[in-house]
């Protein structure tokens, strides 16, 4: 029955948004309050449920998105981003920039945060696109199925990590095996599923293009660079220190703090704001005005996310997700399919790929004392899974469909059909792979 509700209420969402045109915050307000009656949730819990998940949402990714957004606009306005972009182009060729840009998203997405990562990398795609008159959607596509295929393949990302804790997988082993499966998986979902959205139009954002008004000093290549890569730097350098230093000495703490994503993305703005505004000969009054202009331009996109917040928290805590995995649980399948299955059923109804995949590990792990399965394997399995179409009650959809200003239409079938291809093929991959380990 929880099964039904949820996708009843799914339903009820893409109709009051995309049908009748009801603001997309107010559209998950209604469905959340309706899904928590629905779901027996007692009444007076419906109201901080959804005050929770709004909290929750903007708590983790208020300022990641925020600064990054910042970031951004500072790139595009600096002439920092168009640097980059020319070395790409020179480095790569026209002909070859989506797979420069898809390895670039790929070894960023490694250590980075998905969220992080995308607020990076879309400026970098709209800079490129706007100065060399690419399709957006065309060039930003294989760069996002790279971040998505490390957000929920590859440690130390959360929900690989915790699967790998929760089945007493191998970290290194299930790094190993993630990048064996997240290579072919990155290719088709990426340069060649790009190559139906062709005709896909997307305009370069405002807030990701430069004044008509060539800066007269822009930044060099290397300050660019480093300016925009500043939190893979960052993470990087602190992953490497904790190797040294104790975790719960002062040192460590100091480390843990630093390399949290919201702090990465402050020091990252702060440092842009010297390297590539200040040291520019631009003031700081311009540097502000950027940043403020930043913010003005993302504020529905951080409405809208804490809507889903809202309607995900609701989920969550009437029970659902358990129900549907407990429901799936029943079936006479292979478990790295079972695994991967429900999975996907929690991704879609919740539509947060860690919740999904933790909720998962919690069901299938009695199973993996009881069945042969490689515990690596069911990592990727189930990550595969918790990335499966991606639609409205995902933050990440709202995202991709805000920044690149399409209609729900069509950000389904780019943005939600390439996460669906991630699913697919990233089982296949790891099927084929259960053959030979």
């Amino acid at each position: 029955m929880s099964l039904i509700i949820v996708l009843g209420c799914i339903g009820l969402l893409v109709l009051l948004i995309s049908g009748l045109k009801i603001n997309a915050f107010l559209s998950f307000l209604l469905v959340s309050i309706l899904a928590g009656i629905l779901l027996n949730m007692p009444l007076l819990n419906i109201l901080p449920a959804i005050k929770k998940g709004i909290g929750d949402m903007l708590g983790e990714l208020l300022m990641v998105v925020l600064c990054g957004a910042m970031l951004g606009k500072l790139a595009a306005e600096s002439g920092a981003a168009q640097q980059i972009a020319s070395a790409l182009m020179k480095l790569s060729g026209k002909r070859y920039i989506q797979w420069a840009l898809m390895g670039t998203a790929f070894i960023i997405g490694i250590p980075l945060f998905y969220n992080v990562g995308f607020v990076l990398v879309v400026p970098l795609i709209f800079s490129v696109a706007y100065k060399y008159k690419f399709n957006t959607v065309f060039i930003g596509i294989p760069m996002l199925a790279a971040l998505s295929v490390t957000h929920g393949f590859l440690p130390p990302h959360p929900s690989p990590a915790g699967l790998v804790d929760r089945f007493h997988a191998d970290m290194g082993t299930t790094l190993l095996y993630g990048v064996i499966v997240a290579i072919p998986t990155v290719i088709i979902a990426g340069p060649v599923f790009s190559r139906t959205l062709r005709r896909l139009y997307a305009p370069v954002p405002e807030t990701f293009q430069p004044d008509s008004v060539i800066p007269a000093n822009p930044p060099g290549v290397l300050i660019s660079i480093v300016s925009s890569l500043f939190p893979v730097i960052l993470l990087a350098v602190t992953a490497i220190l904790t190797s040294f230093i104790d975790k719960d000495s002062t040192g460590g703490h100091i480390l843990a703090m630093i390399s949290s994503p919201a702090m990465v993305m402050i020091l990252s703005l702060a440092v842009a704001t010297f390297t590539v505004g200040i040291a520019q000969a631009m003031t700081m009054k311009k540097v502000m005005g950027i940043y403020t202009e930043a913010a003005a331009d993302i504020a529905m996109l951080l409405f809208i996310m804490s809507g889903a917040g809202a309607l995900k928290e609701v989920l969550s805590q009437s029970g659902a997700d358990t129900q549907i995995g407990q429901l799936l649980n029943s079936l006479d399948v292979h478990p790295l399919v079972l695994g991967w299955a429900i999975s996907c059923i929690i991704r879609v109804c919740v539509g947060s790929a860690t919740v999904a995949g933790l909720t998962t590990a919690s069901i299938i792990a009695p199973l993996m004392d009881i069945t042969p399965v490689n515990p690596n394997l069911m990592v990727l399995a189930v990550g595969a899974g918790s990335l499966m179409f991606s639609h409205v009650n995902d933050a990440g959809f709202w995202m991709f469909k805000e920044y690149f200003n399409l209609s729900i239409r069509d950000t389904v079938r780019s943005w939600s059909l390439m996460e669906t291809i991630v699913g697919i093929v990233g089982l296949v991959g790891v099927l084929i792979l259960n053959l030979f380990v």
